[in-house]
């Protein structure tokens, strides 16, 4: 496996020699990363070759999988995630979750953005107001539905939806998000608003994306890994990998030999 190191000080998550089995199936095979703070990574490859299950590892959402083990170490700030005292719902709220297909839930567009600050002990009208119209201006959402706040979240378009669910995520203040394929079910429109986004969160947050768009992960990603059957096969600068990749698979893979 071909990985530019980087200086450890500067990585926001750490992963090293992490194995995960569902059952019997070997899913991840002693990966080892280095994901930089404010950066853009993201995770390349076929389907199946184990991206969303090592994504969902990083935020302990594997937790709720029946028959997973995992050994290996996974560290946020120094601190290993799977220690003892950790507690996955503080864990979540610094390492947020946005899915493949938008998920607001049936509700105000208000009450998606106040729900997780409500959880986490915000009853104040005022800083929950706050809050909802901070988050809907980082998402780059408010100017487009400020009218509509008190409306079903279920009534905007699947871009909006999709950027609702990122400006709930950015309402518990993380420091990681996490996006598995944020724009598959979006058309181009919505899928460069999402991109522009993450262009500019990546100044406040450090971000992970899982996609299938090649020409996606060239755009906006400062960090790329290549994922085959389980193992990451190659790490680097994204200009790099697509540019001059150093494994033969890596070249196969981004010229469309395979995948």
């Amino acid at each position: 496996m071909s990985i530019q190191r980087s200086s450890f000080n500067m990585s926001k998550i750490s992963i090293q020699h992490l194995n995960l089995w569902y059952g019997e199936k070997h899913a991840l095979k002693d990966t080892n990363l280095e994901i930089e703070e404010n950066k853009i990574t993201a995770f390349i490859g076929p389907s199946g070759c184990g991206k969303s299950t090592f994504l969902k590892t990083l935020n302990r959402m594997q937790d709720y999988v029946k028959g997973v083990r995992i050994e290996g170490l996974v560290s946020l700030d120094g601190e290993d995630i799977f220690g003892k005292g950790v507690d996955p719902t503080l864990l979540r709220k610094k390492v947020g979750m946005v899915f493949q297909q938008p998920n607001p839930f049936p509700m105000s567009v208000y009450d998606n953005v106040a729900y997780g600050p409500r959880i986490h002990g915000i009853k104040n009208k005022k800083k929950l107001d706050e809050i909802v119209e901070k988050s809907l201006k980082s998402a780059a959402l408010y100017d487009e539905i400020k009218d509509r706040l008190h409306s079903s979240a279920l009534g905007l378009s699947g871009g909006q939806q999709q950027r609702l669910c990122i400006a709930r995520t950015l309402a518990v203040e993380p420091e990681v998000i996490l996006l598995d394929e944020p724009t598959s079910a979006l058309d181009p429109i919505s899928t460069s608003k999402i991109e522009d986004l993450l262009m500019e969160l990546k100044n406040k947050y450090t971000i992970v994306i899982v996609t299938h768009n090649m020409q996606q992960a060239s755009r906006i990603a400062d960090k790329t890994a290549f994922f085959l059957h389980g193992e990451i096969i190659e790490y680097g600068d994204t200009e790099k990998i697509f540019s001059f990749p150093e494994d033969k698979r890596t070249e196969d893979y981004i010229t469309g030999r395979f995948g």
